[in-house]
């Protein structure tokens, strides 16, 4: 080899370094294509690897995982509601040399898939489900979108229904219903409080009847508990013995004292004998 060849090498090997060797990152890797064919053995990194200049040529896939917000939906319910819905999709590629041979956009045709998916699962729920059940409903939406994806070399990790949002009829409606709802069980509730109350009312009435100390002791606490409004004008009944005796006739004072007269002098009149004997 002559000089001037030398030469051309020294100065040319620097760049030859640039050109021939790369480094991809923890999180890439490298699908690299010979004259228009898979390189033999996978993707490259992560780290350094070498190309042969003008021969081979590479393309960088990031392995990690991404989000996509799925745009609001105008979704027909299986009960014929038109809702809308939105929601987030996680996913990531699983592998990348899949990814870059068998489509060629692996996360544009994810999330239009996503799309399609999610007005196709609730379109077979009724509103109720969609409302009630969302993790179901996303869990299904995650095992239909990593099924479909997994010749694109992608792994849907997870998926989340964020919103789903009623026609505003609808929601007033709902919410007369809810209101109603709560009405009939306050009203239950309040007929059982008073049937419990009755009950326990004629059980107390049984009682305090069978003894009349319980019932004059009863009087007597009602008396003290309403005693106790001083602001207040009471009007309460005396027991019956009570007004009987200022409404009992009374007899004149004289008829009084020849009553008492006689009776004494009838204890005090000795015993005659019997003379028919």
């Amino acid at each position: 080899m002559t000089g001037c060849a030398w030469a051309l090498v020294v100065v040319t090997f620097p760049f030859s370094l640039f050109v021939c060797f790369k480094v991809v990152q923890e999180y890439e890797r490298a699908v690299i294509f010979r004259l228009g064919r898979l390189v033999s053995g996978g993707a490259k990194g992560p780290g350094i690897f070498f190309i042969l200049p003008c021969i081979d040529n590479y393309a960088r896939v990031d392995l990690r995982t991404r989000t996509y917000d799925v745009p609001p939906q105008e979704v027909l319910t299986k009960d014929s509601v038109t809702v809308s819905v939105d929601a987030v999709v996680y996913y990531r590629v699983c592998n990348a040399t899949i990814s870059v041979a068998n489509v060629a956009n692996a996360h544009q045709s994810t999330r239009l898939l996503a799309q399609t998916t999610l007005r196709n699962v609730l379109g077979t729920r009724p509103l109720h489900e969609i409302l009630s059940d969302r993790d179901a409903i996303s869990k299904t939406m995650q095992v239909s979108l990593d099924e479909a994806t997994e010749s694109w070399g992608i792994k849907v990790e997870r998926v989340e229904i964020k919103d789903v949002r009623l026609p505003v009829q609808l929601q007033r409606a709902m919410a007369a219903e809810a209101e109603a709802a709560r009405e009939a069980r306050a009203k239950v509730i309040a007929a059982e409080g008073e049937q419990k109350a009755s009950r326990a009312l004629r059980e107390a009435s049984e009682v305090i009847s069978d003894s009349p100390a319980a019932l004059q002791l009863r009087y007597l606490q009602t008396l003290n508990t309403i005693s106790a409004e001083k602001n207040s004008t009471i009007v309460f009944p005396l027991p019956i013995d009570i007004i009987s005796f200022f409404t009992r006739p009374r007899e004149p004072r004289e008829s009084r004292e020849h009553r008492e007269t006689r009776e004494h002098r009838e204890q005090t009149k000795p015993d005659l004998p019997n003379l028919s004997s």
